[in-house]
């Protein structure tokens, strides 16, 4: 006789393991849970009968029974980088699913076209929206949505702003951090690729760089910080430059990990070895980190711990304004972390 494997607690299972057992994506997987008909049939009772033999607690029926009426929270993004961009709709998708929330995605694919994206969003009806970045710093979309009295969390921006909930981490200390220990393995020639300057983090994360220069004792060199705009090209670009200078650099430091990917891939156009010729490090943590040769030394964001964040905060928000009760704003300040792998080693002896 067939035995069955054994079923995992409810508390450990995520949107992740339905998707996986029923051979979709959790996007699908969260469909089906909010009852959306845009569903195949066959596929709808594939990740039902997923949700049944994993026992699943956000099924539709523990949905109804659950209590409370359903929230729809929008998400409105316009990342420019596709790992960002997946490990937050994953983070979101699961949270909403384990609480009785529908999610919305909006995307914002025209540069300049944020307040009509936030208009339509807005017209759908949700009871609040989440702005990850880079419109967590758009005064356009603020605006749209303290005119609609839509609540919104803003996540990753450089600053807390008081009218609206956030979720970040201290971009300046990550930063700091991880020049400190470029310059503990004995760097000194330490490039910097700027993220994109319409984010608030972007300077918070140059400032840090800066900071740890200067408590090291060592001169900025204009030379050495280049723009870049969080996306790989802006990145080649960037490192093309850095590594072109008559006294280029041992170590760069990329503001995010597509950058810093790229900044890998023209080390090795140029015969460089990572990290014996030169070392690579990045910011995020994004699964782009380790698809890469060398895996990518880097600053972990919880970008998928922040979304969740950021569904509880707004839905909690929305709650509590449906309760009657005053509108509070909570900040949230989630740890980083320095994430050592194999794109960092000290100096090349003849490059010092």
């Amino acid at each position: 006789m067939e035995t069955k494997p054994a079923r995992r607690q409810k508390s450990a299972l995520t949107i992740h393991d339905v998707a996986r057992y029923a051979g979709v994506s959790p996007m699908t997987v969260s469909r089906v849970i909010n009852g959306e008909k845009n569903v195949r049939e066959s596929t709808r009772e594939a990740v039902n009968a997923a949700i049944r033999d994993l026992n699943y607690a956000p099924n539709p029926a523990a949905r109804s029974l659950a209590g409370g009426d359903l929230v729809r929270i929008g998400l409105l993004y316009s990342n420019p980088s596709a790992a960002y961009l997946s490990e937050f709709l994953v983070g979101g998708l699961d949270q909403c699913s384990r609480s009785n929330i529908q999610l919305i995605v909006e995307k914002c694919d025209v540069e300049g076209a944020e307040e009509e994206a936030a208009l339509r969003l807005v017209n759908t009806g949700v009871d609040g929206v989440i702005l990850p970045p880079p419109l967590c710093d758009s005064e356009a979309v603020l605006k749209v949505l303290a005119e609609a009295n839509t609540p919104a969390v803003v996540v990753a921006t450089g600053r807390a702003p008081p009218e609206v909930s956030s979720v970040r981490i201290d971009d300046y200390e990550a930063a700091r951090a991880m020049t400190e220990h470029l310059l503990d393995l004995g760097h000194r020639r330490i490039g910097f690729i700027k993220g994109h300057p319409n984010q608030t983090a972007s300077a918070q994360r140059l400032e840090g760089y800066l900071q740890a220069l200067s408590d090291a004792g060592v001169e900025p060199d204009a030379d050495l910080v280049l723009q870049g705009y969080f996306t790989y090209l802006s990145g080649l670009e960037a490192a093309e430059r850095l590594l072109s200078l008559s006294q280029a650099p041992t170590a760069v430091f990329a503001s995010n990990d597509d950058m810093a990917a790229a900044t890998v891939a023209a080390a090795h156009r140029r015969g460089l070895d990572v990290p014996v010729d030169l070392t690579v490090v990045g910011f995020d943590d994004s699964a782009l980190a380790t698809t890469v040769w060398p895996e990518l030394t880097t600053i972990r964001q919880p970008i998928a711990e922040m979304s969740r964040e950021a569904v509880t905060l707004l839905s909690d928000e929305i709650r509590s304004r449906r309760a009657g009760e005053s509108a509070k704003h909570p900040h949230a300040l989630l740890q980083f972390a320095l994430i050592r792998r194999q794109s960092d080693a000290q100096p090349n002896s003849s490059a010092k």
